[in-house]
């Protein structure tokens, strides 16, 4: 039941609350320190309750167990590394403030169409204490924060690296559900055609070009010049997708914008003309640029999230009294590179902010002030000053672009960044080494 009804925890939160279901915690006066990770340590009743709740998830979808010495090795690196991280969180002074955490509970209900009330019942049901599920959250939320600290913030996405992805894999990049109305002329050439004859067809296209481009209706030029099948009736190819797209046109329609016109394209039948006449699907989804400022207070070992949130509201009631929002971020913002500007983070499209910032800036009215925003990055004080709507496709293919890149490069600097840490962190294993035929639970004591 809980595998099934919280798909959209995060895989650490699931894994990890999964371990405290349903069994009972160890009796003996004497638990046993299995591992010492820098200044805290991981006691083998936390590792058994770990590895038998893991254990009862994986019997529930049918997945063969490895060796029982094996698991208790992977399960206890995984230990390790979220102690490390943990550590790691509090040193870099990261807390997660009860009305963050209760928002993300809110969350977790909602995807799952519960209530808080509901989910609390859930994990009642399951054998899962709900103060062990919240401080499984609030780490969880901690440790993205690190990681986005530690590494998002350091992934750069370069203009050659979008157009690389464009060129090698944007066209399967392109919604599935996208069809393309294209308009089509052909100005044929004959199948042993000398160069005199495909210069004048060149010629000819060229010419139709120019006189599409000032204005001459595309129907009425198919219909007058063109040599294809489709001339009778004004050279319209019908909605197509993509993929039913000829691949002589297929790397340059999804770039091409509504009312765009491409060609002479060159083909052993002649010279081709096109005109990308509608779009609809999900590449013609609408894109809002918002125009925002802002003005970020970063917690550190002085200042902690209160204080932080507290100097912002102080800020809010200076801006609503009449001060200048450009004035005070410039003396008060810690983002160095937006405070020069007056906080100005000039036009933003969909993505390009970390989900908590985009989402208040969403709800904001043009002018309107937010309430102080917390993300990874600290607290955040936030103004739209306008909005702009475009269905720019080739703009909506390098944000797929951007984000592919992104996810890749997340993962593998995710895995470097872990395996960093892991050797940088002083371990010390006390784990005895059953052998397979040995080893029970209770061995771990």
């Amino acid at each position: 039941m809980y595998s099934q009804c919280f798909v959209s925890i995060s895989r650490l939160v699931l894994l990890a609350v999964m371990g405290l279901a349903g069994f009972a915690r160890a009796e003996d006066s004497v638990d046993r320190i299995v591992a010492v990770v820098e200044d805290d340590v991981i006691l083998a009743s936390e590792l058994q309750r770990k590895i038998e709740g893991i254990k009862h998830n994986l019997a529930r979808s049918d997945t063969q167990l490895p060796p029982d010495d094996i698991l208790a090795r992977q399960v206890l690196e995984r230990l390790i590394l979220e102690k490390i991280q943990m550590h790691l969180a509090e040193k870099a002074g990261i807390r997660v403030d009860d009305e963050t955490l209760r928002q993300a509970v809110l969350q977790i209900a909602q995807r799952n169409k519960m209530s808080p009330e509901e989910l609390r019942n859930s994990l009642r049901q399951e054998g899962i204490e709900y103060a062990d599920f919240i401080e499984q959250v609030r780490s969880e939320i901690a440790v993205q924060r690190l990681r986005a600290s530690q590494i998002n913030s350091q992934i750069k996405i370069s203009d050659r690296e979008v157009q690389h992805w464009l060129d090698t894999q944007g066209k399967s990049g392109i919604s599935r559900d996208t069809e393309f109305l294209l308009g089509h002329i052909l100005i044929s050439t004959p199948r042993a055609a000398s160069p005199a004859e495909v210069q004048r067809a060149r010629e000819r296209a060229d010419r139709l070009i120019e006189e599409l481009k000032q204005g001459l209706d595309f129907k009425e030029a198919s219909l007058r010049s063109s040599d294809s099948a489709q001339a009778l009736s004004g050279g319209d190819l019908g909605w197509r997708k993509l993929s039913e797209i000829p691949s002589l046109f297929v790397e340059m329609v999804p770039k091409m914008k509504e009312g765009g016109i491409e060609g002479p394209i060159r083909s052993p039948s002649g010279y081709h003309i096109i005109k990308l006449l509608g779009l609809k699907g999900g590449g013609a989804e609408r894109i809002t640029k918002t125009h925002v400022r802002h003005i970020l207070i970063k917690p550190n070992e002085v200042v902690s999230d209160e204080d932080a949130r507290n100097k912002l509201m102080a800020l809010k009631q200076r801006l609503e009294s009449g001060d200048n929002f450009a004035t005070l971020a410039r003396g008060h913002s810690d983002d160095k590179g937006s405070a020069i500007k007056g906080g100005d983070l000039g036009f933003v499209q969909p993505g390009a902010l970390v989900p908590e910032f985009e989402d208040a800036m969403s709800r904001l009215e043009v002018n309107q002030l937010s309430e102080p925003v917390q993300t990874q990055f600290g607290w955040h004080l936030i103004q739209v000053l306008e909005r702009q709507e475009s269905d720019d496709t080739e703009e909506l293919l390098k944000k797929q672009a951007r984000d592919e890149i992104f996810k890749r490069k997340i993962e593998e600097e995710t895995e470097l960044w872990m395996r960093r840490i892991r050797d940088e962190a002083y371990v010390e294993i006390r784990l005895q080494e059953p052998t397979p035929e040995t080893y029970t639970p209770a061995s771990l004591q």
